[in-house]
């Protein structure tokens, strides 16, 4: 059987947030996840783990293991095997081509929650480092990346796709803006929950936004302590947070991971207080929202889109299809390619034996310089006759007749 390139997908498309909080896979259970594949089987080659808040995907190369089994086995990892209430959340392939353009779809934004998402492809990126520092990539599954960055770069460059921002760490501060008075808001008391990618971006946009009131918190106070000392904010005690202890602030925006209902009490809010929850699983307890004086977004809610920018992005969309089948096609050539590359490459081995037994047959003095040669020589000749691939008895007859010449 040849090797192929399979995928299984969970996504907002197919399942709810809680559904998907299932299957969120960890920074800390990624290493435990991609041993216990390799030890399930044995003939995974290429793996990419791709986790993000709307899908969580797993992409692998292989000869034997289908996604129906991949798919059965992590949501006996994530759930212990309760196949019956997941099974028909899930998407899979075993078909390489329908596997790329997948993926191509996905990277590109086409696919996210957020049309044009461009968070997208930094979480791919980052899931691609992650398979080459254990030596998983694959020879199918890295040259599909090198495809999804190519277009992900013609996009860029080609079209109006990414004009615009659609990050949700934006979108929540631009949310601070619009909620309170302009001639406040700024000066407005804001908790940052989190010290990973998205509060990070939250601090990467606020030199736009501008607010000057912020406070940090984290589990670990010292990663906390490093984006507090490079944007200047002050950091809030963790067990405070815990506590739920937040008096005083007008804002809490929090994305800690592996934190499921970490904010679940406020009790005596007597002002307007926005909430907004970044996190799978979800860090805030819907049951706030029912509060006096408190304003609650969700992943959901915050991702909807700003509608110049959907104008743009939707009036592109050909384009941008445009763009992922060329590539889509270059990467079936390449796929074409290499089959016949690997059959020249069988070939070229019975060539190498035939050419020695020639030599010795014929009891004539050779090296490796000549056997190379006469090889080389004899290939080209099959490589022009495509017709001669179909049938090894021609080689004897080809080595004669290059010898001859």
């Amino acid at each position: 059987m040849n090797k192929a390139l399979h995928y299984i997908s969970i996504s907002h498309k197919t399942a709810s947030v809680a559904q998907r909080e299932v299957f969120h896979i960890y920074e800390e259970e990624k290493s435990e996840l991609i041993q216990s594949i390799q030890n399930s089987f044995q003939d995974i080659e290429g793996l990419l783990l791709l986790s993000t808040c709307n899908r969580t995907e797993i992409y692998f190369e292989s000869v034997l293991t289908s996604g129906k089994k991949m798919r059965n086995f992590f949501i006996h990892f994530k759930t212990n095997n309760n196949l019956k209430t997941y099974t028909l959340l899930f998407k899979f392939s075993n078909n390489t081509e329908d596997t790329i353009r997948h993926l191509l779809q996905v990277s590109s934004g086409l696919e996210s929650l957020v049309l044009g998402d461009v968070e997208i492809i930094h979480q791919i990126k980052k899931a691609y480092q992650f398979s080459m520092t254990h030596k998983l990539q694959g020879s199918l599954l890295e040259r599909t990346l090198q495809t999804v960055f190519k277009s992900h770069k013609r996009i860029s460059n080609e079209t109006n796709f990414r004009d615009g921002t659609t990050s949700v760490a934006y979108k929540s501060l631009k949310v601070i803006r619009d909620t309170y008075n302009r001639s406040v808001v700024k000066s407005k008391k804001v908790l940052f929950i989190g010290a990973g990618d998205i509060v990070k971006q939250l601090f990467k946009y606020n030199a736009k936004f501008k607010f000057n009131n912020l406070y940090i918190s984290n589990r670990s106070e010292e990663n906390a302590r490093v984006l507090a000392n490079r944007y200047s904010c002050q950091i809030y005690d963790w067990n405070k947070v815990l506590a739920n202890n937040f008096e005083g602030f007008d804002v809490i925006i929090s994305a800690v991971s592996n934190c499921p209902q970490l904010i679940y009490s406020m009790p005596d809010v007597k002002h307007k207080t926005l909430l907004i929850d970044l996190a799978v699983p979800s860090n805030i307890s819907p049951e706030l929202a029912k509060k006096e004086n408190i304003l609650c977004y969700d992943l959901n809610t915050i991702s909807i889109e700003l509608k110049d920018t959907k104008e743009k992005r939707i009036a592109a969309i050909s384009h941008v299809t445009a763009i992922i089948n060329e590539e889509f096609l270059n990467y079936q050539n390449w796929l074409q390619g290499a089959a016949l590359r690997t059959l020249l490459a069988d070939y070229k081995i019975i060539v190498k034996d035939k050419v020695k037994d020639y030599f010795e047959n014929n009891k004539e003095e050779y090296n490796d310089q000549k056997v190379k040669a006469l090889t080389n020589q004899v290939m080209r000749k099959l490589m022009a006759e495509t017709e001669t691939l179909k049938s090894i008895s021609k080689v004897d007859a080809l080595i004669a007749e290059q010898v001859s010449l």
